[in-house]
This record gives C-alpha cells, structure tokens and sequence, in this order.
C-alpha cells in the first residue's frame, strides 16, 4: 500500500501595512478551514451597519485615490490614463445613458443572491463605487473568465459566456490588477454570513458554499493578484466605519486554510483509511466503499479538476489530464483525507 502523503503548501505573501488592533486575530491563530471559518465569523461579526444615505460619504474615505477622484475599478487603467475619471458628489448618478456618465454603488456580490436584505446591502467589503453603465452591464451576472466577450468596457472589463472549467452561461471579467480585490470580497461574504449562507441563491453558490468551479476561480484570482496597498489602505478605512476587517487582506494566507488544495487536511492512519493509488486508479476497501464518500482530484493551485463518488476501483485521471502533481482529496465528514499522486 502506497504510504498516506500529506503536503504542506507553503505561500510567501508580501508584508504589507494591514494594521489590525493587537490580539484581533488570536481566536483564529493555528485553525484551518471550517473551525477558522467559524472562528472568523466570530471577530468580524457583528459590525456597526451604515444606512444607505451614508455610502456615498463612506467612499470618500475608502475609495479616493491621491488626486481626490474616485477609484472605479470598473474603469481604472493601472500605468495608464483612463478614459473618464469621477469627482465625488459631482459626478453622482442620477441619469446615464452610457460609459463615463457618472458613478454608482456596485454590489459586486449582487444584492439578488441575498434578497437584497440588510446588513449584507450595505457591507462596504462588498460595495465599491463604479460607472453606472459597466455596473448595469455587469448587472446580477456571476464574475468568470471571458474569452470570447459579447461587450467589452473601456478598461478592458469583458462580458460574455464563461470560458473557465465547469462554468456555463454569461459571466463578468474585470481586469487582471483588481481580480484579487473580488475574490477576497467573496471569501469575506462567505465568512461574515456564514449563518444566512444556506438561504441564499447564488448561481457561484449551492447549500451554502462555493460551487467548485467558483471555488477554483477564486482562488486563482487571489492567488495572481495578491493582496495591494489600495486593498489595506481600504480595509483600514472600512474598519474605522463598520469596525470589522476582511481577514483575507490581513492574513492572506487563511484562504489557502479554508478553500485551498490543503484546507483541513488531516493525516489519519492506514488501518483507518484504506485506499491507494495504483497505475492511475483509486482503490478502497471494502468498508470504505460502504460509506461511500465523495472524491475529488485537484492541481496545486487548488482547482478541482474531476470529482465522483468511492467506488472498489475507479480511474479519476484520463489520458487528458495535463502532465503535473495532484491531490486527490477524500471527504469524511468531519476530515479529509490526501493522497499525492502524479501523472
């Protein structure tokens, strides 16, 4: 029997200014995924909730940048010029007919997908201030990736049917530089209302989590846009109003611990988990084919790339699997087990 294997992932992230008050983070110190998640939840929930009428001034001190205009990441050029800039309370919408009228308040985590009920309508981790066109654009469409887009906006945010692994139907791109700014928006949403996750319909989500698809593409995005001096600067900011943090942007390194490839992954014995790779298949014994618990094979980035159900042998890795090291994660309930293997 091939000896149980279980890698660490280690990830260098830069040391950037977050500032969180001494000791906020010590009830979440050493957890990984669901017990940190829970224990998350517990730091950053409650918060103060602003009423609608304060979101515009909340913006003037989350999102301005040095020369007083607006930071629209639906129309920003990073090192170059854009096509429009905003000033605050002048160009406040009211009436646009297209690109570059005026600026509005984006739900990027649509207010559809929660019923559009408090205090997730007004959560400033999520709501940023965009052009009023690109945000109807983008309407209540998940984000995805877009290769073939059916409308594009002048900073090259793109609109069009989901070209990423196991997404389907129309999606929102924006940008390379401001990819890592959402996914960790969603990471927050899903540990701050971790209770009110169930009763949510979301075409990302299913019961309460990611879809696995989401799951990877969020990941992806955290992972090649990491964590900015705009994004700390702005966490700062919302925590002098809300008075919570995302801890994704403090620690960054915790979305690894609850959605990555090693989120919770427990080494357990042999006599306890009988199965093993061999010549690309899976085999399990007999009283773990009883049980029969969910498969899933993922790449290093944390993508899942194939899933199923314990069978006594199965072949989870096709001639079409790209060449490169996999993990193939086993769901026991409350753990999970590793195998590494490579094809």
């Amino acid at each position: 029997m091939m000896r149980i294997l279980l890698p660490i992932v280690l990830l260098l992230w830069q040391d950037l200014a977050a500032q969180p008050p001494p000791g906020y983070y010590d009830a979440a110190e050493g957890l990984t995924g669901q017990s940190l998640t829970q224990a998350l939840n517990g730091i950053i929930s409650p918060h103060t909730v602003l009423p609608n009428n304060a979101l515009w001034a909340a913006f003037e001190s989350t999102d301005k940048k040095d020369d007083g205009t607006v930071w629209d990441m639906y129309s920003d050029v990073p090192g170059g010029v854009p096509s429009y800039v905003y000033q605050f309370v002048a160009d406040q919408c009211g009436t646009y007919n297209s690109e570059g009228d005026c600026f509005n308040r984006e739900h990027s985590f649509p207010q559809s997908w929660y019923n559009s009920l408090a205090p997730m309508s007004t959560d400033l981790f999520h709501l940023y201030p965009t052009d009023a066109w690109v945000n109807q654009q983008r309407a209540n469409w998940p984000f995805g990736s877009v290769a073939q887009p059916q409308w594009t906006s002048t900073n090259g945010g793109k609109l069009g049917p989901c070209s990423w692994p196991g997404c389907t139907g129309t999606v929102f791109e924006p940008i390379d530089t401001y990819k890592g700014d959402f996914a960790r928006s969603y990471f927050y949403m899903l540990t701050r209302y971790l209770p009110q996750l169930p009763g949510w319909t979301s075409p990302m989500m299913s019961e309460g989590a990611f879809l696995p698809w989401a799951e990877s593409l969020l990941l992806a995005w955290h992972l090649n846009d990491p964590v900015s001096t705009k994004e700390t600067d702005r966490n700062n900011a919302v925590f002098a109003l809300q008075g919570n943090r995302n801890p994704y942007i403090d620690r960054p390194e915790w979305v690894q611990s609850i959605w990555g490839p090693m989120a919770s992954v427990g080494t357990l014995a042999d006599d306890v988990v009988k199965a093993w790779m061999h010549e690309g298949a899976l085999y399990a014994s007999d009283d773990l084919v009883a049980i029969s618990p969910g498969w899933r094979v993922v790449d290093l980035s944390g993508r899942t790339v194939l899933q199923g159900r314990v069978t006594r042998a199965i072949t989870p890795v096709p001639s079409t699997l790209s060449s490169g090291s996999y993990l193939i994660l086993l769901d026991l309930g409350i753990r999970t087990h590793a195998i590494r293997f490579v094809h």
